[in-house]
C-alpha cells in the first residue's frame, strides 16, 4: 500500500513547496507535482501518471481539494477511476479519506462548494471586465496579428497557406482576417 502524493499549481511562479512539506509529513511514498491549471484534467500528465499506475489499497494524497479538481465532474471522474483500482481519495486540509463512507459523502458536498466557488470567481471577473470596458480602460488583448501585411501580401497574389507561412499565423487566421476586410 503506498500513499502517492499530487501537489499542483497554476502558474510557474507560484509556489509548490507548501503543498509538497505538506504530503512529505503525511507519509507519502511518491509525490508528483505539475505546475498547470486545475480548470480541467487536460494536459495535467502528473495527474494522469498518477491515475494510471496506483493500484488497490494505494491513496492518492492531496494538500487541499482545489489542487486536485475545481469542477465536481472532474472531481467525480477522478474518484470513479480511483475506485475502480481499488484505491481511494485523501484530502490532508479536510481530513477527508474515501475509503469511508463519510468521507465520500463529505467530499461529495466540498466539491459542489469547489465548483460554486469556481463560478462565483468567474462572475465577479466579467462583471469587472464588463466595469473597465463601460470606463473605456479595458481595451482587451491588442491584436496579434497585422491585418495590413496579410492586406498587402494577398494583393502581391499570395495565397492564405504562403501567407500564414510567410507571417507565422495559422491559414485560419488569414482567412477569418480576409473575409473581415471584406465585410
Amino acid at each position: 500500500m503506498s500513499r502517492i502524493g499530487y501537489a499542483r499549481v497554476s502558474t510557474h511562479d507560484q509556489d509548490l513547496e507548501v503543498q509538497l512539506e505538506a504530503l512529505r509529513r503525511a507519509g507519502c511514498d511518491v509525490i508528483r507535482a505539475e505546475k498547470k491549471s486545475g480548470t480541467s484534467t487536460d494536459g495535467r500528465t502528473e495527474l494522469a501518471t498518477v491515475l494510471e499506475f496506483i493500484r488497490k489499497g494505494d491513496a492518492l494524497v492531496v494538500a487541499k481539494l482545489d489542487r486536485l479538481a475545481r469542477s465536481v465532474g472532474d472531481l467525480d471522474q477522478i474518484v470513479k477511476t480511483l475506485d475502480k483500482r481499488g484505491a481511494s481519495l485523501q484530502v490532508l486540509n479536510a481530513n477527508i479519506d474515501t475509503s469511508t463512507a463519510s468521507g465520500k459523502a463529505f467530499l461529495g458536498m466540498l466539491g459542489v462548494f469547489a465548483e460554486f466557488e469556481t463560478n462565483l470567481r468567474k462572475e465577479r471577473q466579467l462583471e469587472g471586465i464588463a466595469k473597465a470596458k463601460a470606463k473605456g480602460v479595458y481595451k482587451g488583448r491588442p491584436p496579434s496579428i497585422d491585418a495590413e501585411a496579410i492586406r498587402k501580401l494577398k494583393a502581391q497574389g499570395k495565397g492564405a497557406t504562403e501567407i500564414a507561412s510567410e507571417l507565422g499565423i495559422g491559414r485560419a487566421s488569414v482567412y477569418r482576417m480576409l473575409a473581415q476586410a471584406q465585410a
